[in-house]
């Protein structure tokens, strides 16, 4: 097997991670629900994993990291906690359904939504940042943008927007989900306010782990409300972070698998690690761009991307390619849409889709020998 769709979920993952689960499932308790051996086990594995995830994003503190399921939840809870009817918000095509689902609903509910576009060679997928800046006008409540298009793998550079948004007063809302653990996330100097992750991508850590970080000066309407752990004859959900945005029990055994993710990141140096992805990605590229007939998206010029590869075989659908990659070949891509649909629409692949080949450290030179080759007896 030659998996190739790191991008949707990390499956090579180190060992420490499955080993920390397998250690949580066995010790911990319920954190926060208890004095015992178990209960204090798991709150001592979740409060660390906060202080490792607020060091590695910059945040303010480890009390303003709250954990979620995945990136999803974090950003339905960034967007819905934050906008109300009236709101001006800006986004790009760049986005996730999880951004863009969340912001037509609060659109329909009476919110004003700006939706920036590309420039340049269609097929580039370039975002519009001179249009972008002139849409951040003071008056405009949030802007929601991601880190790096799951799509063309293009970057985006979040600090400069992070500081027209400070200029212009408006909460910036960074989707990292394609990004944690992968490239230098920094709160404060990237003027981010609110940062949502998940945990089974670059982070290395088991699916249903996921986060949000919120600057100090922030603060959301929760999703939910209920048990707590503390004030229990409060009839309303205590409003400090993190217990704030946590309501119920926490995910605390995959929890401790996204701690040992980290810290492997960490060990091993995430600029190390990413340097290994890319150098795997631009191989691929360079080889299948001599493929004739092949169709490449995304913004190649630019070295410092997402370890993403995106292309077409002519006119063949999308979705048969990657069944021929994983049925003659065992290798594994992701096709069709990528939940993607307004990306999709400015490179012109909506009927289509697109085949993306996404890249981890732990993939080898005869990985992406392979996959050229399929490409070409294809």
């Amino acid at each position: 097997m030659i998996y190739l769709d790191s991008a949707a979920t990390s499956f090579y993952r180190p060992p420490q991670v499955a080993q920390a689960v397998a250690e949580a499932i066995n010790t911990m308790g319920n954190a926060a629900r208890g004095t015992g051996a178990p209960a204090l086990s798991g709150a001592r594995v979740i409060y660390e994993t906060r202080e490792l995830l607020a060091r590695l994003f910059h945040a303010p503190g480890p009390e303003q990291v709250a954990f979620t399921a995945n990136s999803t939840e974090s950003l339905n809870m960034a967007i819905k906690g934050l906008t109300r009817p009236g709101d001006r918000v800006v986004t790009t095509v760049l986005e996730h359904n999880s951004v863009l689902r969340p912001l037509y609903e609060m659109e329909a509910a009476g919110a004003s939504l700006v939706i920036i576009g590309c420039k340049g060679e269609r097929r580039k997928g370039i975002l519009d940042l001179e249009a972008l800046r002139q849409a951040i006008v003071p008056g405009v409540k949030a802007v929601v943008c991601t880190h790096a298009s799951n799509l063309t793998g293009n970057r985006v550079d979040i600090r400069q927007i992070g500081q027209w948004c400070r200029q212009a007063g408006a909460v910036f809302i960074v989707d990292a989900s394609q990004t944690a653990g992968v490239f230098p996330i920094h709160m404060e100097e990237d003027c981010i306010d609110i940062l949502c992750f998940t945990g089974h991508k670059g982070l290395l850590g088991p699916q249903g782990t996921g986060g949000i970080c919120l600057g100090k000066d922030i603060s959301l309407r929760p999703l939910l409300s209920g048990g707590s752990g503390i004030l229990t004859f409060s009839k309303t959900h205590p409003a400090q972070m993190p217990t704030a945005l946590e309501a119920g029990t926490l995910n605390g055994h995959g929890l401790a698998g996204l701690k040992a993710g980290v810290q492997y990141i960490l060990e091993q140096g995430m600029e190390r690690l990413r340097q290994r992805e890319q150098q795997l990605a631009r191989l691929f590229y360079e080889e299948v761009r001599r493929i004739p007939d092949v169709r490449l998206y995304g913004d190649f010029e630019d070295p410092d991307r997402a370890a993403i590869v995106s292309l077409n075989l002519g006119e063949e659908d999308s979705g048969a390619v990657s069944d021929y990659l994983s049925q003659e070949y065992g290798i594994y891509t992701r096709s069709g849409g990528h939940c993607a649909p307004l990306m999709h629409q400015a490179l012109g692949t909506k009927r289509q889709g697109a085949v993306r080949f996404s890249f981890s450290h732990f993939n080898t030179e005869e990985d992406v020998e392979a996959a050229v080759g399929a490409l070409r007896e294809f």
